[in-house]
């Protein structure tokens, strides 16, 4: 099978990758590019560990071909914290609120967390549990995570 040649931003860095037509976008970040914050866990889009920003879109990576974001800025969880370190406020939230257990779930409930931070700076408890339900928590009951983002909004 003929590989392809895409361009990805992940996290401000740019990649040249060679990559088969049927390479998913969560396999390219993980095992090409090294960042395993990511998660694989069902691999049919029905869980969102996988979820990471696409031009400033959560997508899924199980179910996103890598040749489809040629060109794009993607961003993981490993993209949120600060050069030095500094970890995203709604990192800490996540640890502050206990929102975090077997942390499977965590960066994708994350990545979703920014997402409707970024679109509703104020949201309702019950509006981040809307935003949130495509995202699968086996552990915490969702009270940490939602804890969690509205200790983050304004």
């Amino acid at each position: 099978m003929k590989k392809y040649t895409i361009h990805l931003t992940v996290n401000g860095e740019k990649h040249t990758l060679e990559v088969y037509p049927n390479a998913l976008l969560l396999n390219v970040i993980r095992e090409d590019i090294g960042l395993t914050g990511t998660k694989y866990a069902c691999g049919t889009g029905q869980c969102g560990a996988c979820t990471v920003e696409v031009n400033g879109e959560p997508v899924l990576g199980c179910m996103t071909l890598a040749v489809a974001v040629d060109g794009a800025e993607i961003k993981t969880i490993e993209g949120l914290a600060q050069p030095d370190g500094t970890l995203d406020p709604l990192q800490e939230a996540f640890l502050d609120t206990n929102a975090v257990q077997c942390g499977f779930c965590t960066s994708g409930m994350i990545l979703i967390g920014k997402d409707l931070l970024n679109k509703n700076p104020s949201p309702s408890e019950s509006e981040i549990r809307n935003h949130i339900k495509g995202n699968l928590c086996r552990c915490t009951g969702y009270n940490g995570i939602t804890r969690a983002i509205l200790k983050c909004s304004k």
